[in-house]
């Protein structure tokens, strides 16, 4: 049952219900219940894992207020690494001296994460220590984020999650934009880009430079739209319910620098690498272990790692290796440029500022060509195949031959059907229009404020209304009939 499925809703709806009437004593419990019957539903046989985590980290954080301190942050914070570590990557291990692979619980980075921030802000004093052990679960398991984020931080969720909460009119109707907004890019944008994506990715050899680099350029979108429409949906799910979750996401696209793009893009993953991995880094006292010779980690040295963490994060095999080593590049080429050249002026020329963002994107979709790879199903794609297929912008740029692989590959993948072929594209067409219209109308016209404010601004926000749900819909009709929809999110399975 995904965040965008038709028995979602209707479960939503019940739990909305029945919460927000409850007296508030009852709310929290009804509320985690919900959450594991959400998750049971989704991956039966891990809900086990996942409440044996809560609890594993309910514990920890109580011995935290002990003599212990620690101790005890030590051993949770270990203790989450080594499980997130055992589900993420024992698969390697498979076939040695008989051992099977165990499968990875849905979710489990995003909420093992949450509960590494937690156990860390509740020991440097930055959040209280949770003694309910019912808050402390339904703040890791909420439905709404247990499969695939936002990533949230205990000093912000729990004292909500500890709060009364009643039906609002205003708030409802702002999770009702957000939903809209964020099932506008799941179905009718990312779903749809996904026709011609796992059409062109497996078959690579089979095309030419212009159609592989349109498949590069619609998966980098794919994934932008699929995991931007999930946190939105999330979002209007906490609203919905009185609980402000974060934003995840802030028009990447328009940033003119890694930096930027970095702050923009999986705000909460971001934001966690930087808190709890560069800063500790960057201020760990190193005097004694090199007898003074060296004080501090280099700067570089700390952007390094964090990048190449989040690679190895993603996973263990060579295309996410490269995908991380590549952001680490950029971010540290960057840093080079200033340093020889400079800052860059805040005012530049326009046309300065388009040219930016033009590389940052170019660079970007090279990279997520390994990350696509590293995505795909295991051991059908290498990272031989990332190169080949990287290699292959450079041949067959013969307009006709373009044209040919253009109609064959929605012609393939989607209806065998010249009208079909056709409309796909004109939709395709029409929903990028409106999803980078409102896009653009967020990042400059409303400064980045948050999706729902940005469209509640809009002039003649009910035409964007009934086109979000129009294009929505007929998203819908096309995955009922020609292909099936991203099930938890292209993010989930992190």
């Amino acid at each position: 049952m995904s965040l965008q499925s038709f028995g979602f809703f209707g479960f939503l709806l019940v739990v909305a219900a029945v919460y927000l009437h409850l007296p508030r004593r009852w709310q929290s419990p009804f509320l985690l219940a919900a959450s594991w019957i959400f998750y049971a539903m989704a991956m039966p046989s891990m809900l086990p894992v996942t409440i044996a985590i809560a609890v594993f980290t309910y514990l920890c954080g109580r011995a935290l207020a002990g003599r212990h301190k620690t101790a005890a942050l030590r051993v949770g914070v270990v203790g989450l690494l080594a499980i997130l570590a055992f589900f993420k990557y024992n698969g390697a291990f498979a076939g040695l001296a008989g051992w099977q692979a165990v499968a990875m619980p849905l979710g489990i980075s995003f909420y093992s994460f949450a509960a590494i921030a937690y156990l860390i802000d509740a020991a440097r004093g930055d959040c209280e220590v949770e003694t309910s052990f019912l808050d402390c679960a339904l703040f890791l398991n909420f439905f709404a984020t247990v499969t695939q984020g936002p990533i949230c931080r205990a000093g912000d969720l729990l004292p909500q999650l500890k709060a009364e909460h009643r039906f609002d009119a205003a708030r409802t109707v702002s999770a009702l934009r957000l939903m809209a907004l964020g099932l506008f890019k799941l179905v009718a944008v990312s779903d749809v880009l996904g026709v011609l994506v796992d059409e062109v990715f497996p078959n690579y050899h089979n095309y030419g430079g212009p159609m592989l680099l349109l498949g590069a350029v619609a998966y980098t979108f794919q994934l932008y739209f699929n995991f931007s429409g999930y946190s939105e949906v999330a979002r209007a799910v906490g609203l919905f319910l009185g609980l402000k979750l974060p934003e995840n996401f802030k028009t990447p696209f328009f940033a003119t620098n890694f930096s930027g793009f970095w702050s923009r893009w999986h705000i909460s993953f971001s934001s966690w690498l930087q808190d709890y991995l560069f800063m500790p880094l960057a201020w760990a006292d190193l005097s004694g272990v090199t007898r003074g010779r060296l004080q501090r980690l280099p700067a570089e040295v700390c952007v390094f790692t964090v990048f190449f963490v989040s690679g190895f994060w993603h996973g263990n095999t060579l295309p996410f290796v490269v995908w991380g080593l590549l952001q680490a590049c950029y971010r540290l080429g960057e840093e080079l440029l200033h340093r020889r050249f400079g800052k860059p002026k805040k005012k530049a020329p326009a046309r300065v500022v388009r040219a930016k963002r033009v590389v940052v994107f170019a660079l970007w979709t090279v990279s997520m060509v390994f990350f696509r790879v590293g995505s795909a199903p295991a051991g059908s794609m290498t990272v031989g195949d990332a190169f080949g297929y990287l290699a292959g912008w450079f041949r067959g740029w013969a307009p006709a031959r373009f044209a040919g692989e253009l109609y064959s590959a929605v012609y393939t993948a989607f209806y065998a059907n010249t009208i079909m072929v056709v409309a796909y594209y004109a939709f395709l067409l029409a929903v990028l229009a409106l999803a980078f219209y409102l896009d653009t109308r967020r990042a400059f016209t409303y400064k980045n404020k948050p999706s729902e404010v940005a469209l509640a601004g809009e002039k003649h926000r009910w035409v964007v209304y009934y086109l979000l749900v129009i294009c929505l819909l007929a998203g819908y009709i096309m995955q009922s009939g020609g292909f099936g929809n991203a099930g938890f999110g292209m993010y989930a399975g992190f």
